[in-house]
């Protein structure tokens, strides 16, 4: 019976450990999603409905990723886009002009 209670406390404290970073990762993502608000709120980003306008002009297909970046002393949406043919794209756009700014990819 004691090996049987420390076999299950054990794998508690490994459920534990395993989704420990999960929790941050929520978080971070919380952190992020107040960041882009307030940088919005003042002014110094646009908003992301006018930028993925713009990426889907650039870059036509899903739009599977949105991250806000620091880059070069500038605020920059980095979007990452897969075509209808299954090709991968990033598309940096730079956070308070609207202009793409750079990425990666296949332009076919």
């Amino acid at each position: 019976m004691k090996v049987v209670l420390m076999r299950l406390a054990a794998l508690g404290v490994a459920g534990l450990v395993l989704a420990a970073p999960f929790a941050v990762r929520a978080q971070d993502d919380d952190d992020d999603h107040d960041r882009a608000r307030d940088l919005y709120e003042r002014g110094e980003i646009e908003g992301l409905a006018g930028i993925l306008s713009i990426v889907h002009a650039k870059a036509p297909g899903e739009i599977v990723a949105v991250d806000l970046i620091r880059s070069g002393g500038k605020w920059v949406y980095r979007v990452q886009v897969v075509a209808a043919d299954g090709r991968r794209r990033i598309v940096d756009v730079d956070a308070r002009a609207g202009a793409v700014v750079g990425g990666e990819g296949d332009d076919r």
